[in-house]
C-alpha cells in the first residue's frame, strides 16, 4: 500500500478486514468477496459502504493502521493500511499482487482450479523498477506450468514486453494481451485468486487483550507445557489460542519476548496477535486451517503428498528461517510440530524463540523427557550452545520428517543413545523412496561443527530450483 498519496485522491479498498475500531467502539463486518478487491469499506456496522474513500479522510496515515471516514456514510474508524491503494493506481488493480516471489507466484497459479491464462504481475525479484508477468500454461512436455515474462519500463514511462508492442501503462497492456497472445505462451484469460492479507495485529491498539474477550471453542492439540485451540476474539475473528500451563514461564520474560516477535513480520511465519499476559497465558496467531504439518503428514492429506509438494513445503519453511536468519534471530525449537499449514499447502513457522523462555526443570537440562533431542544439534543439547545453525541441523531433521510423512526421527532409538550415537559420528541413513541429493543436503545440515553447516539462504535457493537444477529427471515412485 503507498504510504505517500495525494492529498485529493481517492482510495479503494483491496480486501476485508476482520474487524476495526470506530469511535462508538468495535464493530465487526463480514462480506462475501466476488474477486480480489473488496465492494465494501469496513468503517460500517451492518450495511454496505461505497469501496472508494477520499484520501482527505484518511486522516492518520502512519502506521498499521490508518484513521479514516466512509464518503458514504460519514462514519469515522481505524482500516488495516495494507487493504487500501489509491484507486487509480496499479496496487488498486485485482491482477496485481506486488511484491511476490517467483516461487510464490508459480505455488498460487498451479493450484487446482486455475485453468490456461491465469495471470498475475508483481514485481521483478531481478531488476528495480520493472515488473513480471506470470501466466499458467501448459504443454505436452511439462504438463501445468508457469511462464515468466519481464515488463520493462520506457524512458518515456511505457512499458513492454517486446519493443514492438508498446503501451502508456501497465493497464493498456493488461488489457492488450486478454485480447490477444501476440507473441505470450497463451491469452491472458483469468485473474489469479488470492488470500486476502494479513492484517498486523486484530485491530488498532489490541496488543495486550483481557482474557473475556476470547472464546475458546475447539481444542486442536495439547502438548507438555498447555494446550491450542480455535477460537475467537471479540465475537468476530477466527484465531488460534496457545494456552501455557501456570509455571511454563515467566510473564515478564514473556512479554519482552513478545515485544520482538510481534515485529518479525513474513508470509512464511504465523503472525503474533494479541496476548493475555497474566497467567495462564495466552498467545493469540493467525488461525491456520490445516494445522500442525506433523499432524497433516500423518493424518491429513499430507501422507498422499508426493515429492515436489513436499521439496516445496521444505522451500517455503527455509524461506521463513532465511528471513529468522537476517533478523539474527534464533527458532530453538525446530521440528514439523511447530510448523503450521493453511489451505494451498501454505506453510507458516510458528512458535519461534519460545523454547528460550520455558523454566520446566525437564526441559531446561535438556536431558529430560520433555526436551526435543532428536532434532537438537549435538552443541545445544550438550552445552546449551544455539544458534542459527543449530536451527539448520533441526532443519534437517525436519526434512527426514517431510520424506517419511512424520516418522519420529532416528526409529528404535531413545533420547540418549541418540545423543551418544550422533556424538560418534552416526547420522541417520537416506530414507525409503528419498533422492541421494536430498539425504546430502540433511548430511549438509549435520555437519558436527556448525560453520560447515549451510545457512537458510542457501538451503531456500537449492530446495527452489531442486527440480531444475537438482533432480530434473525426477519421476514419481511408489512413495515419493
Amino acid at each position: 500500500t503507498s504510504r505517500h498519496l495525494r492529498s485529493s485522491g481517492q482510495f479503494r479498498v483491496t480486501s476485508r478486514p476482520a474487524c476495526l475500531w470506530t469511535e462508538g467502539g468495535q464493530h465487526a463486518v463480514t462480506y462475501r468477496l466476488n474477486h480480489r478487491f473488496a465492494s465494501v469499506l469496513a468503517l460500517i456496522t451492518n450495511h454496505v459502504a461505497s469501496q472508494i474513500i477520499s484520501s482527505r479522510f484518511l486522516q492518520k496515515k502512519e502506521g498499521d493502521w490508518w484513521e479514516a471516514r466512509s464518503i458514504n456514510t460519514g462514519q469515522k474508524g481505524y482500516i488495516p493500511s495494507n487493504y487500501v491503494a489509491p484507486a487509480d493506481s496499479i496496487q488498486a488493480e485485482e491482477w496485481y499482487f506486488g511484491k511476490m516471489g517467483r516461487k510464490d507466484a508459480e505455488r498460487l497459479l498451479l493450484l487446482p482450479g486455475n485453468q490456461r491464462g491465469t495471470f498475475l504481475a508483481r514485481e521483478s525479484e531481478t531488476t528495480k523498477g520493472a515488473y513480471s508477468l506470470s501466466i499458467r500454461d501448459w504443454d505436452d512436455v511439462k504438463g501445468d506450468n508457469v511462464k515468466h515474462y519481464k515488463i520493462r519500463k520506457l524512458d518515456n514511462g511505457g512499458y513492454y514486453i517486446t519493443t514492438r508492442a508498446q503501451f502508456e501503462t501497465l493497464q493498456k497492456l493488461v488489457k492488450h494481451y486478454t485480447e490477444h497472445a501476440d507473441g505470450l505462451c497463451y491469452r491472458l484469460t483469468t485473474v489469479c485468486p488470492t488470500v486476502k492479507p494479513q492484517t498486523q495485529g486484530l485491530a488498532k491498539d489490541a496488543w495486550e487483550i483481557p482474557r473475556e474477550s476470547l472464546r475458546l471453542e475447539v481444542k486442536l492439540g495439547q502438548g507438555c507445557f498447555g494446550e491450542v485451540w480455535m477460537g475467537t476474539w471479540n465475537g468476530t475473528t477466527k484465531v488460534a489460542i496457545k494456552t501455557l500451563k501456570p509455571g511454563t514461564m515467566s510473564p515478564e520474560a514473556f512479554l519482552q519476548e513478545a515485544q520482538i516477535m510481534k515485529k518479525l513480520r513474513h508470509d512464511k511465519l504465523v503472525p503474533l496477535y494479541a496476548v493475555v499476559s497474566e497467567e495462564p497465558i495466552y498467545i493469540v496467531t493467525e488461525f491456520m486451517g490445516k494445522g500442525s504439518l506433523l499432524d497433516f503428514l500423518k493424518e491429513g492429506d499430507g501422507k498422499y503428498l508426493k515429492l515436489p509438494q513436499l521439496v516445496d513445503m521444505a522451500s517455503q519453511i527455509a524461506d521463513g528461517m532465511a528471513f529468522i536468519e537476517r533478523m539474527n534471530y534464533i527458532h530453538r525449537d525446530l521440528r514439523a510440530a511447530n510448523i503450521l499449514v493453511a489451505d494451498n499447502l501454505v506453510c507458516k513457522i510458528a512458535d519461534f524463540g519460545l523454547a528460550r523462555l520455558i523454566e520446566d526443570n525437564e526441559y531446561t537440562a535438556r536431558q529430560g523427557a520433555k526436551f526435543p533431542i532428536k532434532w537438537t544439534a549435538p552443541e545445544a543439547a550438550l552445552y546449551g550452545r544455539f544458534t542459527i545453525k543449530s536451527d539448520v541441523w533441526s532443519f534437517g531433521i525436519l526434512l527426514t520428517e517431510l520424506v517419511t510423512k512424520g516418522r519420529v526421527p532416528y526409529p528404535g532409538m531413545v533420547n540418549r543413545e541418540v545423543l551418544e550415537q550422533v556424538e560418534r559420528g552416526y547420522r541417520m541413513p537416506c530414507p525409503q523412496g528419498c533422492p541421494e541429493s536430498l539425504h546430502e543436503m540433511m548430511r549438509q545440515c549435520w555437519k558436527k561443527e556448525p560453520d560447515e553447516r549451510p545457512t537458510f539462504e542457501y538451503i531456500q535457493s537449492f530446495l527452489e530450483d531442486y527440480f531444475t537444477a537438482t533432480e530434473p529427471q525426477y519421476q514419481p515412485g511408489d512413495n515419493l
